[in-house]
């Protein structure tokens, strides 16, 4: 081997060396990291607690966090990003199948309450932490939460393109009282002393929700 073809194959191997050291560790770990931050920032409020706290919880180094998260910010970003999408994907699958708009309602808001009634840590984030910065909230708005209620939204403007629904309510106005609706009991949930089947209130809601939005 001439000594051009021998450092050709040592940068080669430096450039895969490299490119090992730079892939993302595997994701198991940082689901990990994501439960644990879930519990911690649960347990003890987002603002108190600390990148150290979550790296214990989860059983790594604390360094071992920022190979997956920028900050805690990032983990709190994470938190909400995982549970949305999770949320879009999952309300997106349960009306594929549906044509009649007030089933649609039904099972998106089934849905969204059997989540968070599955896992209260979750929701003492979602509902709570998540709500406690303005600038949370102002990203929050603009991204994956437009998309999901952009699913409640479908469903009211197909009502209403049916026949079903008034046609003087605003598609997108009604689907943000009704994620409202939804939300508040959530949060009524979590901060009520008695338990109680979060997904059970569902139906309450939207059948609440549905009289008011049908033709008169």
């Amino acid at each position: 081997m001439n000594e051009h073809s021998f450092s050709m194959s040592v940068n080669v191997l430096a450039r895969r060396s490299r490119a090992r050291e730079a892939e993302p560790p595997p994701a198991p770990k940082r689901d990990a990291i994501l439960r644990a931050a879930i519990d911690i920032f649960a347990e003890r409020g987002y603002f108190n607690a600390q990148v150290a706290d979550v790296a214990r919880a989860a059983g790594v180094a604390a360094g071992t966090v920022y190979l997956y998260f920028k900050s805690k910010d990032d983990l709190l970003i994470s938190i909400f990003e995982r549970s949305m999408r999770d949320g879009l994907s999952r309300g997106r699958e349960a009306v594929a199948d549906l044509a009649d708009p007030p089933e649609r309602l039904r099972r998106l808001a089934r849905g969204h309450l059997a989540r968070l009634g599955s896992d209260r840590n979750l929701a003492v984030v979602f509902q709570v932490e998540l709500r406690q910065s303005t600038k949370f909230m102002e990203r929050f708005s603009s991204t994956l939460l437009r998309d999901y209620l952009g699913l409640i939204r479908e469903a009211i403007a197909d009502g209403q393109r049916q026949g079903i629904f008034r046609a003087d309510i605003k598609p997108t106005s009604a689907a943000k009282m009704l994620f409202g609706a939804l939300d508040e009991m959530a949060t009524n949930w979590i901060l009520s002393k008695r338990r109680y089947s979060l997904e059970a209130e569902a139906d309450e809601v939207v059948d609440f929700f549905l009289h008011g939005a049908r033709v008169r």
